[in-house]
């Protein structure tokens, strides 16, 4: 890992938790909420962040900061598959 790939997981995992500090505290964000806040360019290239973002959601979940829900529910991030969204942790 670079130290541009640390310094994008760290800004990544920021995005998420400043984005959920400016919702309800019941709120959720989609990972691709955080890719958009972090991308640094026109067009669909925030995309390339997806599965980084969705890293960064897994980090702050071991680390007790959010939950990662499908269906309204509280997921095992190593196993959602497909769309999730992120809270803050209940």
């Amino acid at each position: 890992m670079t130290g541009t790939d640390r310094q994008t997981d760290r800004r990544l995992e920021r995005a998420i938790l400043e984005l959920l500090e400016r919702r309800a505290p019941t709120a959720t964000i989609c990972p691709s909420d955080a890719a958009r806040a972090v991308y640094e360019g026109d067009g669909d290239g925030w995309r390339a962040l997806m599965e980084p973002a969705r890293r960064a959601a897994r980090r702050l979940v071991a680390a007790g900061q959010v939950e990662i829900t499908q269906g309204g529910r509280r997921v095992d991030p190593a196993k959602a598959r497909g769309p999730v969204r992120i809270r803050r942790t209940r």
